[in-house]
């Protein structure tokens, strides 16, 4: 079930998206008033909705008749419908996703996989590794794709997954495909940051920035997609996933709750904390990438929280600073990422 159930969540699989109507209403809007921008900036926090909304506007632009704008009242398309199935199955000659890549080294594993006959499965391709940005050689390709007729005179649509994973090099490179957008082209563009992208990718955008769904919502969805759970559990789940249910899901499957009480036993103890205990923590938090990710986001959840509450933030503002600069520098370096998280945890227990 469960497996069923993360393959139903996949962003380009998914036809349920809840909370978000707003949005939906204000494309939907432009569309039939033959408004619609040719490209568009989806933010929000991680786990939001964000790609499964660009995937649910792809899929209506492509299946939409335009000649009946009005019979259309929502962006909803059936699972089985034609363009649905193609881009589901990533097959749509009119529909290309920009993401970062595997490195060179998993490109070549997946090649003599696919040469020898075999197929990786999906959990195979989750935990290899993946290039640290998108390439500009990558965003290159959206030139051929669009240079090309669209297979039925229609629109050709590009969604960016996430905007955020751009160097300098391949943002100046979307940003040229911006300023000047070929005919019936669609830009859908993901961002969890959009602050921290080029002011000039930001103003050639519309803008769909999803908020945060209400709590009872992302309990509603937890009953839904992981019915096992008892309602205290996912009372802690909600707590902790900032309005996300993609947040929450992922939190359920890899066990965040357990991590994130044994990361406030660790920060309580303040000075007396125990370095065994900690290191402990800190070796299992880096088994893999996933793992490190996950840690990494909980902890600056702990630390944000502990702000709002805290008599006096300074302290630990100043070690939430310290984390987000470590977490960084550590990323960009290559640096020790074990050592990162006993450095910055220590740093915590300091405040407390």
């Amino acid at each position: 079930m469960e497996n069923e159930l993360s393959e139903t969540l996949l962003p380009r699989d998914n036809t349920c998206l809840l909370g978000h109507e707003d949005a939906e209403r204000l494309f939907l809007n432009a569309w039939e008033q033959g408004t619609l921008h040719n490209s568009w900036l989806i933010s929000g926090v991680k786990g939001v909705g964000k790609a499964t909304l660009a995937y649910r506007l792809a899929r209506f632009i492509l299946n939409a008749d335009s000649a009946h704008k009005d019979k259309y009242s929502s962006l909803e398309v059936s699972p089985d419908a034609p363009a649905a199935k193609l881009i589901s199955n990533g097959s749509h000659p009119d529909f290309k996703v920009l993401q970062r890549d595997y490195t060179d080294t998993e490109r070549k594993k997946i090649l003599k996989a696919i040469k020898d006959g075999e197929q990786l499965s999906r959990a195979e391709l989750k935990d290899m590794k993946k290039s640290a940005f998108i390439r500009v050689d990558d965003v290159r390709t959206i030139n051929e794709f669009l240079s090309r007729r669209s297979s039925q005179d229609g629109w050709r649509i590009v969604l960016v997954d996430s905007v955020d994973d751009m160097n300098s090099a391949s943002a100046n490179a979307i940003l040229k495909i911006l300023e000047e957008p070929p005919h019936q082209t669609l830009m859908l563009l993901v961002s969890h940051n959009p602050g921290r992208l080029l002011p000039t990718i930001r103003s050639r955008c519309a803008k769909l920035e999803l908020k945060p769904l209400p709590d009872n919502l992302v309990a509603s969805l937890l009953r839904r997609y992981r019915s096992e759970l008892s309602e205290a559990e996912i009372k802690k789940v909600v707590a902790i996933s900032s309005g996300s249910i993609g947040k929450a899901l992922n939190y359920v499957d890899n066990e965040a709750v357990s991590r994130y009480d044994a990361l406030c036993r660790n920060v309580s103890l303040g000075s007396r904390f125990k370095i065994a205990d900690v290191t402990d923590f800190c070796n299992n938090a880096v088994a893999n990438e996933e793992s490190y990710d996950l840690t990494r986001e909980l902890l600056l959840k702990f630390l944000s929280e502990a702000v709002k509450t805290a008599p006096d933030p300074t302290g630990l503002a100043a070690a939430w600073e310290n984390a987000v600069k470590t977490f960084a520098e550590t990323d960009s370096l290559n640096m020790d990422k074990r050592q990162a998280l006993m450095n910055i945890i220590v740093n915590i227990c300091k405040q407390f």
